[in-house]
């Protein structure tokens, strides 16, 4: 978490369980996200690559966290990890998606001329239908209701450079949100996301051009600011508290006010 920012601690999510989905590093929204929930009383359940476990699971543990190796690709994978979330913790209130994923080269020039079938399921698989099949499997945990979150981007709903095929993907997932929220609805299960501005993320560094897109965030939104990790995590507190409650099938953009901007000054 960045250091001008103190970590609000309370009881908000005293009494809750939640999962959250996609552990990469110290640097990912999902553990800015882990932060937050954990100081405000959340036991949790985390989940990231088995590749990853070196960094993943000592970062799960340092937030009271059960950690857990899982392949969202893999069937097999997906059931081990939620029997052993059901075992453990009995019910969720909460899950938190925050996965995604396409071929480095589909991320770079031009989206129709790079854009490969292979690569187009690949990007399919693992940014929108984990999410689905995730948000199938933690539902049948919710008995009493609950919230689910994923994460998107403005990349999802106009052209930027070099998203390309994630793009697509985000607004697959973005339309996946809507569905997902019909159809959750009578069991008072939310289903919502957070449009992120760009944050130097290991996401970001894979797309062409990251760095200098973050570089530029600050200057080209309304509040002259980079989106801070602090500020998802606190949108997704929200959404995930009783807070919430009244908030489903929406796309929430937390970036600093970037997607309601026009041209800058000096273009017009």
């Amino acid at each position: 978490m960045a250091d001008e920012f103190d970590l609000p601690k309370g009881d908000l999510m005293k009494g809750k369980k939640g999962l959250i989905m996609g552990l990469a590093d110290s640097h990912s929204i999902a553990f800015g996200i882990a932060q937050q929930m954990a100081a405000q009383g959340a036991e949790l359940a985390i989940t990231y690559m088995e590749s990853n476990e070196r960094r993943a699971k000592p970062l799960a543990e340092s937030v009271g966290g059960l950690p857990i190796a899982c392949d969202v690709s893999d069937d097999a994978s997906m059931d081990a990890a939620f029997a052993q979330i059901e075992k453990s913790m009995g019910t969720l209130d909460f899950l938190v998606h925050a996965i995604a994923m396409a071929n480095r080269e589909q991320l770079q020039g031009s989206f129709v001329e790079n854009t490969t079938r292979d690569g187009f399921h690949f990007a399919l698989d693992i940014s929108v239908y984990s999410f689905v099949d995730a948000t199938r499997r933690a539902a049948k945990l919710m008995p009493n209701g609950g919230s689910i979150i994923t994460l998107t981007y403005l990349g999802a709903e106009r052209p930027m450079p070099n998203y390309n095929m994630m793009g697509v993907a985000k607004a697959a997932l973005e339309s996946a949100v809507r569905y997902a929220a019909r159809d959750l609805g009578p069991q008072k299960i939310r289903v919502n996301a957070i449009s992120a501005g760009a944050i130097r993320t290991l996401s970001l560094a894979g797309i062409a051009g990251g760095r200098s897109m973050h570089a530029k965030s600050a200057a080209l939104s309304a509040l002259k600011e980079h989106t801070a990790i602090e500020s998802v995590a606190g949108c997704a507190l929200w959404l995930a508290s009783d807070l919430g409650r009244s908030a489903t099938g929406e796309i929430v953009h937390v970036d600093a006010g970037i997607h309601m901007m026009g041209p800058p000054e000096e273009l017009l």
